[in-house]
């Protein structure tokens, strides 16, 4: 559809869109189930553009600069979490896509607090994935008190997992791939992974065990009945951390996380610095996500592949200007 152009208000900027990611969390917007959505409301979180226009009070960026914006991309900045700076769990945060319209079009209003500086190296539609599967991932590996060489298992070789196997071999981590079918085990250790646990032939926490448990297991498959089994492989003080979100439950044996000290929490995307953080990494160590881009104006039939499983692994909406500027 055709809307008005809006002028960015005081603090905000304006950008022209150059590639938005469609994220499994884009559901919850157009199925009109995330909490607080009011509709019309334009999805996306993965989003780079360059600033076209500058809002009253916004000094940091100048025009024509390419940024990105994710998943939380503001803070109200009064509540609890937020005075105790950590504003990634903001009570009221704006939220791409869901309080405010994301990148699912050819320009979007953006806080200019909550946008992330995009490297040169680093081509629009390989960044966008990057502002949040990748910080997911990153955050969640770089967060969880690991040091080189410790063992490091990811579980799940898709959309989230491809990405968290790139950055576990790429800190220094002993990484293990878990996934399911013999058929992901060259891709797996393409993208990094020193071993493959093939879960349906084997049981991924009596592998690890075996080789002494994971310091560290990341959760990105969306299966809750296949995480919990893997609080077993867990070394002792060994963490089980969650990315990725199942819509079944995720069912726990206590015997395991009191006979060793082994925990289970989650993580969620980071802050616009840590954005850069992510990106910067990335160009650092050559980590890229696969992606397939679609033209903008294919949003829903790209949108239905990826709720479809038949991503390999992030699709990627491309506008017109994007494909001028990188061709």
């Amino acid at each position: 559809m055709e809307r008005p152009v809006s002028e960015p208000g005081v603090g905000q900027v304006r950008l022209r869109v150059e590639a938005c990611g469609i994220c499994h969390t884009d559901a919850a917007t157009v199925s009109g189930t995330y909490p607080g959505l009011t509709l019309p409301r334009v999805p996306g979180h993965e989003v780079v553009g360059r600033i076209e226009a500058l809002g009253a009070g916004v000094s940091k960026w100048r025009i024509g600069q390419r940024v990105g914006v994710g998943l939380i991309a503001g803070e109200d900045g009064v509540c609890e979490p937020c005075r105790r700076g950590d504003i990634v769990n903001c009570h009221n945060p704006v939220v791409s896509g869901v309080t405010a319209d994301g990148g699912y079009a050819e320009l979007m209003i953006a806080e200019a607090r909550a946008i992330a500086s995009v490297p040169d190296e680093l081509t629009s539609v390989d960044a966008a994935p990057l502002l949040c599967a990748g910080i997911t991932t990153y955050n969640a590996l770089r967060n969880a008190g690991l040091r080189g060489g410790d063992l490091v298992a990811v579980q799940g070789v898709g959309g989230l997992g491809h990405l968290g196997i790139q950055f576990a071999r790429h800190m220094g981590f002993r990484t293990v791939a878990i996934g399911r079918g013999h058929e992901k085990d060259n891709l797996a250790k393409d993208l990094g992974a020193h071993i493959y646990i093939d879960t349906a032939v084997e049981d991924a926490a009596a592998v690890l065990q075996r080789m002494g448990g994971a310091r560290a297991i990341l959760a990105a498959a969306t299966s809750g009945d296949a995480m919990g089994p893997l609080v077993s492989g867990l070394s002792a003080r060994g963490k089980l951390i969650v990315v990725g979100v199942p819509q079944d439950p995720i069912q726990l044996n206590a015997f395991p996380l009191v006979f060793g000290g082994r925990s289970i929490y989650g993580s969620l995307t980071g802050t616009p610095i840590d954005a850069e953080d992510t990106l910067g990494f990335s160009v650092l160590e050559n980590i890229r996500p696969m992606i397939e881009t679609v033209p903008l104006e294919q949003a829903a039939d790209a949108y239905a592949r990826m709720m479809q499983g038949k991503a390999r692994f992030r699709m990627v909406l491309v506008t017109n200007v994007a494909a001028s500027n990188e061709a």
